[in-house]
């Protein structure tokens, strides 16, 4: 316990740049998710296919491989992120896929009567897409894409190899000085489990807030 509270500035330290590495890759990665599930259900053929190409390359392949492509082949194509940036690209194309599943089963749960209707009124594809279909199909995955969110909070860690001062980086950091792993690593995983939880609060809450009167 003592470790924890003589190292807790740097701990500290990594809690917030998990945070923020999780905060922008969600970000980043629903912008994504967006486009792609919008392109899965689009009557347009080459879209669809890009679509279902986008999900598998990305579901296939590991997070770790995507990082370190992206690190080392952006400056291939004169592209210079740093490596936080870096992390924040992976982990949204990455995660994107998963929330664009999520997002097409939510899609799916719509009845298709909605669609027809709003087409009936005279809205597009995309007006009906987003008016219409996607805000129903988000009330309906909610927990999934939680799941998927805590998901990308565990999957920060993998960006310790590349040098980011985030939790796990900063649970090793302090392991060399200390040589006491247990203490370190049981604080490190606390924390992971109270954002985990502060992750599935507030999406009760939403769901409670945004729950589907029928």
């Amino acid at each position: 316990m003592n470790v924890l509270l003589d190292y807790l500035p740097e701990f500290g330290r990594g809690v917030l740049t998990t945070i923020e590495l999780t905060v922008l890759s969600f970000a980043g990665a629903m912008l994504i998710a967006l486009v792609v599930v919008s392109c899965r259900v689009s009557p347009v053929k080459p879209l669809r296919a890009f679509a279902i190409a986008y999900v598998e390359v990305f579901q296939n392949i590991p997070l770790l491989l995507w990082l370190i492509l992206i690190i080392f082949a952006l400056p291939e194509i004169a592209i210079n992120f740093d490596l936080f940036a870096c992390a924040v690209l992976a982990l949204s194309l990455y995660s994107a896929a998963y929330y664009a599943e999520a997002l097409r089963s939510g899609i799916n749960s719509v009845a298709k009567g909605q669609a027809e209707a709003a087409r009936a009124l005279g809205l597009g594809f995309l007006r009906t897409q987003t008016s219409v279909v996607l805000p129903q199909a988000l009330r309906s995955v909610l927990q999934p894409l939680c799941n998927i969110t805590i998901g990308l909070l565990m999957n920060t860690a993998i960006t310790a190899g590349t040098g980011i001062p985030e939790l796990t980086a900063a649970a090793n950091a302090v392991n060399v000085i200390t040589s006491d792993p247990l203490p370190v690593y049981i604080g490190a995983g606390i924390v992971y489990g109270l954002l985990a939880l502060l992750i599935s609060l507030v999406t009760s809450r939403l769901e409670k807030k945004l729950v589907i009167h029928r």
